[in-house]
């Protein structure tokens, strides 16, 4: 059985120094709302529930959060728990494999618990089955027995928050996503002030001293996410580090560069996808499958990965008949734009 891992809210980034870097991730992780950057509808809806949730002294109702990877929906669910003073147990979708690991972790619960279940899309639809008494009615109803002799017994439940993340809110079924009765929020992609912010804060806890014009050069190169422009922090600090030199603009262009990140935040994938529709597809129309194949990624990578990125900037277009490197690609890649894109 997979045990889901236990946590408390109260994990502490002001006791951390910046050279034990074994969990950066979780040191970087802002456990305060005035920490939070971004986000700002989002933060006022659950600012509103939590404090009603308080005051009715309840726990708060089960809530649902989408968005591309790495927005913050993690965090926000500890944030959560920190402000309802509970405790939260983590676990995901692809761990619980059986009615028994749900079973188990539902009746380890403590009064006022939040379970937390990412990726919850890749959740079993029977699983899902048992869940929707769990949420409704605080019940576990377990089935003894098979065929004519077999039984249902109802266990009670302690009141518990259920808080769920997931990049794939279409694969959440109807019925799942109707009983986040608290709200079904999605994360939106954060500005470049607000990444910026973010740096900062990032920099000082690792205890990195960094120039401005290097937050600027970092925060454009992060696909409007934090998880990324976290990442590329950690490494432009890396390598100003193992080079003896200051964390500047040009220090962080050289180890942007070494990373294959460019201005825009493309990657070499990124650039490989788009120079293959340019160059063996004479810039599209190219099917999923087809592209797949020539570029040697998954279909999955694709959509899920790339693709989101590409089309926000305007590099792509989606198409029925496939995908289409646009002039601003064509510009990007300082290759000449095909007249049948320029416009009039």
């Amino acid at each position: 059985m997979s045990s889901p891992k236990d946590t408390t809210s109260s994990d502490s980034v002001e006791n951390t120094d910046g050279n034990g870097d074994a969990f950066l991730d979780k040191t970087l992780r802002p456990n305060k709302w005035d920490d939070y950057i971004g986000q700002r509808r989002i933060k006022e809806n659950l600012h509103i529930l939590l404090r009603a949730a308080n005051e009715r002294e309840q726990p708060p109702e089960h809530i649902l959060f989408y968005g591309p990877p790495g927005l913050g929906k993690t965090t926000l669910a500890h944030l959560i728990a920190h402000e309802s003073g509970a405790q939260i147990r983590i676990t995901s979708g692809p761990a619980i494999e059986r009615v028994g690991d749900l079973a188990s972790i539902l009746t380890n619960l403590g009064e006022k618990d939040i379970l937390f279940i990412d990726e919850i899309h890749r959740l079993n639809k029977n699983i899902e089955e048992v869940l929707y008494p769990a949420m409704e009615s605080g019940v576990l109803d377990i089935i003894i027995g098979k065929g004519p002799s077999a039984r249902t017994i109802q266990l009670e439940l302690p009141s518990f928050t259920l808080i769920a993340a997931t990049t794939q809110v279409s694969g959440i079924s109807s019925p799942l996503r109707s009983r986040f009765s608290g709200g079904t929020f999605r994360l939106e992609y954060y500005t470049a002030e607000e990444i910026k912010s973010i740096l900062a804060r990032s920099a000082k806890i690792l205890g990195v001293k960094i120039d401005d014009d290097a937050l600027e050069e970092i925060s454009k190169r992060s696909r409007f996410t934090p998880r990324t422009a976290n990442f590329l922090l950690k490494r432009c600090r890396d390598f100003a580090q193992v080079h003896k030199k200051n964390l500047d603009k040009k220090t962080s262009q050289d180890a942007l560069e070494l990373l294959d990140v460019d201005e825009l935040g493309l990657n070499r994938s990124d650039k490989d996808i788009l120079h293959t529709i340019i160059d063996k597809f004479n810039g599209g129309p190219v099917g999923l499958k087809t592209l797949s194949a020539a570029t040697s990624e998954e279909e999955s990578a694709l959509e899920e990965v790339h693709e989101p990125y590409l089309l926000q900037l305007g590099l792509l277009e989606r198409t029925p008949r496939g995908r289409i490197a646009t002039a601003r690609a064509y510009e990007h890649l300082g290759l000449e734009v095909p007249k049948r894109l320029l416009k009039d």
